[in-house]
């Protein structure tokens, strides 16, 4: 299967999908921390080349509700933003994921399919993330886990404070690779 992981530097999704066979590539604008296939560009660019499967994580800047107090100073940036996941959603890939975090994609656009957390898929951290899915079933947790902890959200200030909670967690990941490189 051809995956593309849009609006991936880490390469976390795009080498889950890789290590099951899948030929599976990220896109970013940012180069990839995991040496592997990666296209540094812009994704829209790239939406037309026969994927079969879109996992994309459409930067949550002016979208993720954490962020509420500053949009009424940035309409036209969350309007753009939201233009990038509609143009996201309606890529002509047959199966697809967006991910985002709590965010007015949900009242803007509409409700995410399912709503999931690290700790469903082996990890002990709360992080509400929402998946819009199109020809995907939703994700079945892999390993509920004990210790629910908001480490994202308190993560101290730095410059890599935005990388960190980006980084989609690896079983998560893994339940991607294993649940859907092999829907039909």
């Amino acid at each position: 299967m051809r995956v593309l992981v849009a609006c991936e530097f880490s390469g976390i999704v795009r080498e889950a999908f890789t290590k099951r066979g899948h030929d599976a590539w990220s896109c970013d604008f940012l180069d990839t921390e995991i040496l592997g296939n990666h296209i540094k560009d812009d994704v829209l660019s790239h939406l037309n080349e026969k994927w079969d499967l879109m996992i994309a994580h459409p930067p949550c800047t002016y979208l993720a509700v954490s962020g509420a107090r500053w949009f009424k100073d940035r309409r036209n940036d969350q309007n753009e933003a939201l233009k990038f996941v509609c143009s996201l959603m309606d890529a002509s890939i047959p199966k697809s994921c967006i991910e985002s975090p709590i965010s007015v994609i949900s009242t803007r656009i509409r409700k995410p399919d399912q709503i999931i957390h690290p700790w469903m898929f082996g990890h002990g951290e709360t992080k509400a993330t929402c998946l819009w899915l199109k020809n995907l079933p939703k994700l079945k947790p892999t390993n509920i886990v004990e210790g629910r902890a908001e480490r994202v959200w308190k993560e101290s200030p730095s410059p890599n404070r935005w990388k960190n909670r980006s980084r989609t967690y690896l079983g998560i990941a893994e339940a991607m690779a294993t649940q859907w490189g092999e829907v039909q």
